[in-house]
């Protein structure tokens, strides 16, 4: 008796094959060219004793409208990191407050939305940055989400050595001012900015009425920055403490460490 045949009548057998879920995995992604875009073999970008857990990608969009092209694109990239094997989360940026603001009941950072951010930022090992250009500049809500992201927090650094990949949207013609924007902040947030960058001119016409991204030369932009950033994360994570190991932090160390010391002789 074959396998279709001993399932019982009524009931389908939902269990699928490899194949089968590749295809699912296609279904969600219908404008990627069959056999084009190769899984990443972790073992070409990682040394052994690195960590082989999927990579941890954090998203971040810069607009709060309904119909949201920033968060559009990355809903898009977030279904391409997926299938490159990543575990990715989006931020939300609905209800955080802008930076500096008076609390009444407590520390800003005690705020739900800070916190969560705070914790996406330190659970992630790359992040991608999708932001609207509006007057030739990121949005004030994209940068405030950057701007609540501490260099130090509590003894850990939820930036430092991690990878960045960046992307912008535009209503007119294309620009990459945001993007310069975003690549300075990436580099004061002391990231690993990746050299490819995604810049979608007239967001508008390359989204379908689903919120789904056409075909065209812009997605496979997009596609080639997902992969990129899949490849120098497995790449980086496993050594960003010694890539970003400086001689002015172990100096500064150790200059705190003889100040106590020599306080306590006194």
């Amino acid at each position: 008796m074959s396998k279709a045949d001993s399932t019982p009548k009524g009931v389908t057998d939902i269990r699928l094959s490899t194949a089968a879920e590749q295809h699912l995995r296609d279904a969600e992604l219908p404008n990627l060219v069959p056999g084009a875009l190769q899984p990443i073999d972790p073992d070409d970008f990682a040394r052994p004793g690195d960590p082989r857990h999927p990579p941890r990608i954090l998203l971040l969009y810069g607009s709060l409208r309904e119909r949201s092209y920033s968060r559009l694109l990355s809903e898009e990239a977030a279904r391409l990191l997926q299938h490159l094997g990543c575990d990715t989360r989006t931020f939300s940026p609905d209800g955080l407050p802008l930076p500096d603001a008076a609390f009444e009941d407590g520390e800003p950072a005690d705020h739900p939305k800070v916190a969560e951010l705070r914790d996406f930022a330190t659970w992630s090992e790359g992040m991608m940055w999708v932001s609207p250009e509006r007057h030739g500049a990121m949005t004030g809500i994209m940068k405030a989400q950057i701007d609540w992201l501490p260099l130090s927090l509590g003894g850990v650094r939820p930036t430092q050595g991690k990878t960045l990949a960046l992307a912008q949207v535009s209503g007119g013609s294309q620009s990459f001012n945001t993007l310069n924007q975003m690549r300075v902040l990436g580099r004061w947030m002391r990231m690993v900015t990746i050299p490819n960058q995604s810049s979608v001119p007239k967001a508008f016409a390359e989204f379908d009425e689903a919120g789904r991204m056409k075909p065209s030369p812009f997605y496979m932009r997009l596609v080639d920055v997902c992969e990129e950033l899949v490849r120098f994360t497995w790449m980086v994570r496993g050594r960003s403490a010694l890539l970003t190991d400086r001689y002015s932090e172990r100096v500064e160390s150790a200059e705190e460490t003889s100040a106590r010391v020599n306080h306590l002789s006194i």
